[in-house]
């Protein structure tokens, strides 16, 4: 596994990423963003990636509307993520990271039935590019976030894996580590945003490590997985902030980093042990 954190693509950023000791990089470049003028930098990132040792291993688009209210795909979008799916490609980024979003005037049977089709069309322009889809578990203009829609959209769509975040199956009142335990080996990316939650409610989303998640759990279950992705932190609270904030990346960051098996780990075998 590879610690890293969201941050943007210009070459400061990848300098920062460096200097926190950190391993890689997630992007979002959500619907606020042009796709075209993303994919016009990919070869510049490129360079920057390559300049500081840092690579991009994932990269979303979050929040845009993929679906028209009669159903239908809306072109403009598809445009826009099989852009960033180049782009991702142009830069050596493993994940791309979507989302679908339902549609009322359709059945949940319906609507499943529209991500399949659509997301399949991402997922066949992907193997082209070397680039793996993975639908996020947050509610942002997206509806496959939970067990019910996965059963039917993972199902049908073998190679589609899950952006997992705890913190949005919180908000949910879900159980994360059930969900983990059953969908895990489909994780493709997961997130490390902390969550304080009690009386059935979110009241802050915390560093990681300083909040209600049982964080030696969940990385249990990610190595009896085989889980081998990154680990986005993601600083999301709107009380850390300044300061305050940057300690808060810090202390994520020696939070977590033991929890983290060195890729040249060395051992003995040892006969007595049981």
């Amino acid at each position: 596994m590879k610690l890293g954190i969201i941050n943007g693509w210009d070459e400061g950023c990848f300098e920062y990423v460096k200097n926190k000791g950190l391993n890689a990089v997630e992007f979002c470049v959500n619907h606020n963003y042009d796709s075209e003028e993303f994919l016009s930098k990919a070869s510049k990132i490129k360079g920057y990636s390559d300049k500081y040792g840092i690579p991009v291993g994932s990269m979303g688009r979050w929040g845009m509307t993929r679906i028209n209210d009669n159903g239908n795909v809306i072109p403009e979008a598809l445009k826009d993520d099989l852009n960033i799916i180049e782009a991702a490609s142009i830069i050596g980024c493993p994940v791309y990271n979507c989302g679908v979003n339902y549609v009322d005037s359709k059945s949940f049977y319906e609507n499943c039935n529209i991500a399949i089709d659509y997301l399949g069309k991402l997922i066949e322009f992907g193997k082209e590019k070397n680039v793996k889809i993975a639908v996020y578990n947050c509610r942002w203009e997206n509806f496959i976030v939970e067990p019910k829609a996965w059963e039917v959209v993972l199902s049908a769509l073998p190679d589609l894996g899950i952006k997992y975040d705890i913190s949005h199956c919180l908000y949910d009142n879900g159980n994360y580590l059930a969900e983990m335990r059953d969908w895990g080996d489909r994780f493709y990316h997961f997130h490390l945003k902390g969550c304080v939650y009690f009386d059935n409610d979110v009241y802050d989303d915390a560093p990681a490590g300083l909040d209600s998640i049982n964080w030696g759990a969940a990385m249990d279950i990610l190595y009896t997985k085989n889980y081998n992705g990154m680990l986005s932190i993601e600083p999301h609270s709107k009380y850390w902030q300044g300061k305050k904030g940057q300690w808060g990346i810090d202390y994520t960051i020696n939070y977590f980093r033991p929890m983290i098996m060195p890729e040249d780990y060395e051992y003995e075998e040892n006969p007595y042990m049981p």
